[in-house]
Order: structure tokens, then sequence, then C-alpha cells
């Protein structure tokens, strides 16, 4: 499967790996089909059983989970970045395991996982409802965090409760579903395939992007539970593989992370045929596809009355938000939108200038990493570059006032996928005015839909009109994910909630994809989800998990107190906070 380069998200080039052979992929197959009917009729108490045995596996590899990770991305294990791998791989399959126990405890008892927050109708008769925090644990680790999830036009309150857990109120035929794992992050393809078990009810094939394979006999020991009764299996393989399977008729549905272009080969093949069948809407595969396939993410600021710490502390998470993972993160800040004639304006990005010249660089360790960085850099050769990059390594690099009338620049079509991130600014009379161009701004000219931040000091809203330019904003981003004074990045980590693209995109026009992962609370019509903290609180609270010496006992600390919530690992976690 050759992929074609063009707008949007990269396309990575192949990477050596085990090949499962295709009679060895046709009987994992087999196996599944023969036991999708056996899954639906699977109890609730047998499900919460499994799920603790999941746990139980999965607590005794995490540790080998976490070396292997860490050796492959080239990081120390004694290193600050270490913590966030913690926090990246184990630590969502862990809360991701027991947050579905904690939804099918609530369905045995009540038909439907429970709603901790508020429901409310907004004036315009849309429903949201408030899911996070979920638990006294929530409120401790994650202060003033709220998480919201919106709904589709039509929901209201009254028939809100339909919504929630329908595979488990009628239930259908089973299913085969095609998993295709991300390689950039190890929790995303074990969360995707959860999602698909338990709540849309459909055995699973899983194949990782050979980027990150090393994985599959840690996760082939994590998940043998679902193994051995023949509700999950593991293949391995490169696009070819892929396209086998996607292709293969004991296949019932397919879904992807990555990039669109992988989508794009996936329903309408490669080359000039792909391109004719694509525009034709003539897909290869009569079965359907959904996939998470990264955007070109946003951050607006928004103008007020900050003083020198509030710069220092946005320009941190600013920093944080292109440094994790190396970059290599679809939900990765890649746009910082500012208005113009704002003069804290050079000021945040000194602060963020500064940021990157105290960052080491990284290792480059995903595939194709220096070409895609090389093309921004022959865009604009003006783009400014942090650090001296090793062996292996990228800088950091900064594109300033990039021109928001040229919608064709590359830092606004195409999502970088490595090291680097650009500004612009917009002119506007007033803050408001500035907003409400922002968001059209983003809508219009950016590539996807997944994710979407905003920074707004409190102060700030303590004017009417910027409060309700504030709000209009919010209603009017069409982003899967929008994170307010917070990272929306944490809404992913924290599982509970939707991830995926804003609804509405189309085979032929995919953008960030098409339906959501993790969703706990497993509602049907969501349309996106709303975090937010205080401000300077998503800084100050990812700092504690990220800098100083508190940072990877309280990492590890997390990660085994999610995976067994005892006694003990809840003082480890403590005691890593303290050492902070």
């Amino acid at each position: 499967m050759v992929i074609a380069q063009q707008v949007g998200s990269p396309a990575f080039p192949p990477v050596d790996s085990t090949t499962t052979a295709h009679q060895d992929m046709d009987s994992a197959i087999q196996t599944l089909q023969s036991h999708k009917d056996d899954w639906i009729a699977v109890s609730i108490s047998e499900r919460i059983a499994l799920i603790d045995q999941l746990l139980t596996d999965f607590a005794a590899v995490i540790d080998r989970w976490m070396s292997a990770s860490l050796q492959a991305k080239s990081v120390d294990p004694t290193s600050l970045t270490a913590a966030e791998e913690w926090l990246m791989g184990p630590y969502p399959v862990a809360r991701n395991l027991q947050r579905l126990r904690l939804s099918l405890t609530e369905i045995a008892a009540q038909g439907v996982p429970h709603i901790p927050g508020p429901i409310t109708t907004r004036p315009d008769g849309q429903v949201v409802a408030q899911i996070f925090p979920r638990t006294l644990m929530d409120r401790m680790s994650y202060p003033g965090i709220t998480n919201e999830i919106w709904m589709e036009p039509g929901v209201t309150a009254t028939n809100l409760p339909d919504t929630q857990a329908v595979a488990y109120k009628h239930k259908q035929p089973g299913k085969v579903a095609l998993v295709l794992g991300a390689g950039n992050v190890s929790a995303i393809g074990t969360t995707d395939l959860l999602y698909k078990l338990f709540v849309e009810n459909q055995v699973v094939l899983f194949k990782s992007n050979p980027v990150c394979a090393y994985l599959d006999p840690l996760m082939a020991e994590a998940f043998r539970a679902l193994i051995d009764r023949g509700f999950f299996q593991i293949v391995a393989g490169g696009a070819a593989e892929g396209q086998y399977l996607c292709e293969h008729p004991g296949v019932d549905e397919v879904h992807v992370t990555g990039s669109d272009k992988t989508f794009d080969a996936i329903v309408f093949g490669t080359g000039a045929e792909g391109k004719r069948r694509k525009s034709l809407r003539q897909p290869l595969i009569n079965k359907p596809v959904t996939g998470e396939l990264g955007n070109v993410s946003p951050l607006i600021v928004v103008p007020g009355p900050w003083t020198d710490s509030d710069y220092q502390n946005q320009a941190d998470q600013i920093m944080l938000m292109l440094k994790t993972n190396a970059g290599f993160n679809c939900l990765t800040t890649r746009v910082i939108v500012q208005q113009a004639g704002w003069p804290g304006r050079e000021k945040l990005l000194q602060k963020v200038r500064q940021c990157m010249a105290d960052t080491p660089p990284r290792t480059a360790y995903y595939p194709g990493a220096a070409g895609r960085f090389q093309s921004f850099m022959t865009a604009h050769p003006e783009a400014e570059q942090y650090g001296k990059p090793g062996n292996g390594q990228l800088p950091w690099a900064l594109i300033a006032d990039a021109d928001p009338k040229n919608t064709d620049d590359i830092c606004f079509t195409n999502e970088a996928f490595c090291s680097l991130f650009s500004e612009t600014g917009l002119d506007a009379n007033n803050v408001p005015d500035y907003v409400d161009r922002a968001v059209e701004f983003v809508n219009n000219t950016l590539w996807g839909t997944l994710v979407a931040n905003i920074i707004v000091h409190p102060d700030s809203l303590k004017d009417p009109a910027t409060a309700a330019a504030i709000d209009r904003a919010i209603a009017n981003l069409r982003y899967g994910t929008i994170g307010v004074n917070y990272w929306g990045a944490i809404s992913y980590a924290l599982i509970d909630a939707t991830w995926g693209a804003f609804p509405g995109h189309t085979i032929d026009d995919i953008q960030s994809g098409i339906g959501v992962v993790h969703n706990t609370f497993m509602f049907s019509r969501p349309q996106k989800t709303v975090l937010r903290a205080p401000f300077n609180q998503g800084r100050n609270s990812i700092r504690l998990l990220t800098s100083g010496k508190s940072a990877l006992p309280l990492s590890r600390g997390l990660v085994r107190f999610e995976a067994q919530p005892t006694l003990g690992n809840l003082l480890g976690m403590i005691g890593g906070m303290v050492k902070g």
C-alpha cells in the first residue's frame, strides 16, 4: 500500500517488523468469527470479572511495557521525559479498564452509566452533561478540572439515557472489528480495542503499527484472558498486511488511528485509480471504516491583564504541548493564534522562545520526521531553530508571524508531526471581535477537527462582551475536544470523555476522522468534549507530573494505583507527591 503525499496528515514510510502469514491471519479471523456471538452473550458480571483479570495481568507487564517503550524512543528511564511515557502509555490503559469496570457496575445497577455532574440545556437547546470529576480521587487528583460532553442536536435531557449503552440494551449480531493501532503512543491501540470490545460489543483483531510492534508479546500476555476465549487476536505486519485484513471478508468493521492517507488508501486504494475512486465516492470495501486521524491543532490565546508569571506559566504549558513525546502527537498544538495588536503577543513569544532554548532536543524516533521537518524549513526559511540536536535528534522550531491570509501555508494545511509549531496574528477591533475571528480562522483555515485549545484570563471574563464571545467560541468551534485553560490532550488521558473528530466528515473528505473512542459513559450521539480548568491550573498541575524530583515517582504511583487501587499503591502515589 503506497501512500501518496498530500495536504493533511503526514504519511509514514514502512518499518520492518515481524509479519503474520496470511493463513495465520485467516485462522485468527476464523477464531473471532466463531466467537463473536459468544461475546455478545457474556453477562455484565462476567465482563467485570474479565476486566479484573485484565487489570491483574496488565499490572504484571507494566514495568516491561515501560522498559520496551523507553528503549524504543531512546529515553533515559531515570529522566523527567520518562514520566511522560508513564502517563501516555500504561496510565490511560489502566484507567480505561477501571472506568469500564465502573460503567459496567452502574449498567448492572441502573441500566446506564451514572452521570456524576449536572445535565444542562443551553439556550439553543443543546444538552451538556458534566462527566468529570467522577470520583473522590478525581477531585483530589485534578482539583478544579471539569469535563463535559455536548450532545448532538436533537438529544434532550429526557432522552439522554436512551443514547447511553445502546449495545447493552439492543443487542445485535456479533461483529469482528479490525483495529489498526497507532505507532506513536502505546496506549492508543489498546484503548481503541477496549472501546470496540466493551462499548461497541465487537470482538477484535488487532494489528499494531510496525513502529510499536515490539509491544505485541506484552499485549498478548496482558490480554490473554480475552485471547483464550476467542474474543481477541493479534497479528503483525505492515501496509500490505493491513490492506489484506481490511479487504478480508471475515472482517466486518475497521478502525484506524493514524494518517488520513492511510484511511484513503484503505477505502479507495492508491495512485491515480484511488484518486478517481475518491472523486466518485466509489470505495473499494463495503464495510464501515472509522478512524482518528490527527489535525493541525490550534491554541487561541485571548488577550488579558497577564502578569509576568502568567506569561511564564503559559509559555511553559505551550512548550509542554510541543515537547511531549518529542512532538509526535496528533494532539500537539501546531498553531498559536494571537491578536495582532495585543502588547502581550511578543511577550508570550519571547517566553516561548526561552522555553525552547532551555529544552534539550529529543530523539526523532518516528519514521519520516526529518523529511517533514525539512519541508517546513523549505517553505519557511525564516523559521527559528533552538537547541543543538545530536545524532537522530531534531531541534525545536518556531515559525512566527505566519500570514493568516495565506490559507495554503503548510503551517495551516499540514500536520507537522515533529518538533515544530507556528504562530499567527489576527487583526481585530477588540477582544470579542478577535475571539470571533479566531474561531472563524481555525474552523475554516486549519486542517482537521480533532482538538482545539483556548487560554483566557479570569479577569478577561469579567467583561460581559468577552465572556459572551468565549461562550460563542466554545459553541461554534468545530472540534471534537476543546480545552479551556488546560491542554485538551489531558481529556484523552482521563479516558471518560469522547475522543475523536467533530461529527460530519465523510469518507471522501475524512480530515480528522469518523467516530469516537474512550467514551466510557457510552454515549451514542456525542458532538464534542469540553475540558475546563482555572487559568494557570493546567501548567501547575502538569508541572507536578513532568518536572522536578516528584515527576517519576508520582507518575509511576499514578499508574500502579490505577492498575491496582490498593492502600500500598495509594501511599506510594502520595509519597511521590510529597517528594515534589
